[in-house]
């Protein structure tokens, strides 16, 4: 069945300062388009044409036709993991959920299609050359991962790079099939019962979770979940540098 996307795009984007006063940073310029318009543009290039979109801070400046909408309000209160679940009416069938922060090319993406494991992560194994020169983003704030020699995921999150050998960074890009998303759902509300209010996997509670930390329950518990692997093709714009950095290469 045709694939769906779903792209969360509720957060406040705070280290990109006085870039994100008025605007989500999905609403950043690159060369007279936004981030958000060319991520459509590269789902569309792969014929995703049923596009979700989670708002939260600024929403009213997020109004593309053709997508559908779901609001966040609590964006200021939760994280990624329960902001993706704003949007639970549109997670079946085949779906991919992503950050709305990422630059990334139409390849990235048909690279994930081509994946028919039930649940499949986006993995860079060309990723520390990100991090030469990016002082307000360091390498211990990847979303890095550790995989067996079957591509299946074994830790995700933010692991300690000097202690642990790390083979990749998450780009914060995922696809379920559509027996993916029951067992994604399902999990997801078995331990919002178990840990509202309460520590979650790396989060100080579960409100506080990123994707990540539900990945890494899905994996403790058994199941497996694909690395799907890039080398390079995408960028985390997440704070001033990384914005400007990017806008220098758009301008070469």
């Amino acid at each position: 069945s045709k694939t769906k996307a779903l792209i969360v795009a509720a957060g406040l984007g705070s280290r990109l300062k006085s870039h994100t006063e008025n605007l989500p940073k999905c609403m950043l310029d690159f060369g007279g388009k936004t981030l958000l318009e060319r991520q459509l543009s590269a789902y569309r290039e792969c014929d995703i044409n049923n596009i979700s979109v989670v708002r939260g801070y600024k929403k009213n400046k997020i109004n593309y036709k053709n997508i559908k909408y779901f609001d966040n309000k609590n964006y200021g209160k939760n994280n990624i993991l329960n902001s993706i679940f704003y949007g639970e009416e549109a997670i079946n069938g085949n779906i991919i959920i992503a950050y709305s922060d990422i630059l990334f090319e139409s390849n990235v993406v048909k690279r994930l299609l081509e994946s028919e494991n039930d649940i499949s992560v986006v993995v860079d194994i060309d990723w520390r050359g990100y991090y030469i020169g990016r002082k307000d983003h360091p390498i211990e704030e990847a979303e890095n991962v550790i995989f067996n020699s079957n591509n299946e995921v074994v830790k995700i999150g933010k692991i300690a790079t000097e202690k642990q050998e790390v083979h990749g960074e998450f780009i914060g890009m995922i696809k379920l099939t559509n027996r993916g998303t029951e067992i994604f759902k399902q999990n997801f509300h078995r331990v919002k019962k178990l840990y509202w209010d309460k520590p979650f996997q790396r989060a100080k509670t579960f409100q506080n979770a990123y994707l990540t930390d539900m990945i890494q329950e899905l994996v403790d518990i058994g199941v497996k979940v694909h690395c799907t692997i890039i080398e390079r093709g995408w960028k985390e714009i997440g704070t001033v540098e990384d914005y400007r950095n990017a806008l220098k290469e758009f301008n070469q």
